[in-house]
């Protein structure tokens, strides 16, 4: 079974933040799927889906940011997987807002939560979609950046954003994060998921 884990901190003060944009990537999903959040499981809330015929388990951990790797490794667990059929969703403030890079591993670039799954886990290798966030605005701690609000002119594109990392989620669960790559790996102004031609 694949996992479909978006990144947050569940805390209702958190909810807009820029660092809470893997949830709402999560919540795309299970919604086109008319479905609900349906239990508590793993440190998470859980749905399980189908995509691309294929069962799916897509989680939103209530663990904080800083300890995403808890709940990660017991929905991995749950699910009977391993960390290749893992896809993590999570911001990313060095990507420019509304770039989506998708990677079939790596390391944390800074980000505590994917730190916390790569310490957790013992390995850097499981699939993570990053959404791009920034740039930081200038005099601005990191922390404080990630834990802002998006501004007015950001706000109005995050409906198209997250459609957009959803469908790149969704491709790679059911395609392969290769396939998904080729099609997604481009800044938006590149027309980013959409067919060439």
């Amino acid at each position: 079974m694949k996992v479909l884990v978006g990144l947050g901190n569940p805390e209702e003060e958190y909810a807009a933040t820029r660092h809470n944009i893997g949830y709402l990537v999560a919540a795309e999903v299970v919604r086109r799927r008319g479905r609900p959040y349906t239990e508590r499981k793993a440190r998470s809330l859980v749905c399980r889906v189908k995509i691309g015929g294929s069962e799916a388990l897509v989680a939103r951990p209530l663990r904080s940011m800083n300890r995403s790797g808890q709940a990660v490794a017991a929905l991995l667990d749950l699910a009977q997987a391993g960390p290749e059929d893992l896809l993590v969703v999570c911001d990313d403030l060095y990507l420019e807002f509304g770039t989506i890079r998708l990677r079939p591993r790596g390391g944390h670039g800074g980000h505590n939560g994917l730190l916390s799954i790569i310490d957790t886990l013992g390995t850097q290798a499981f699939p993570r979609l990053r959404i791009g966030v920034g740039p930081v605005e200038p005099g601005l701690a990191h922390a404080d950046f990630v834990l802002g609000v998006f501004p007015r002119h950001q706000r109005r594109l995050i409906p198209e954003v997250v459609q957009r990392s959803s469908d790149c989620a969704e491709s790679a669960l059911s395609e392969g994060v290769a396939m998904a790559m080729n099609r997604f790996n481009r800044t938006p102004a590149d027309g980013a998921g959409e067919d060439p031609g």
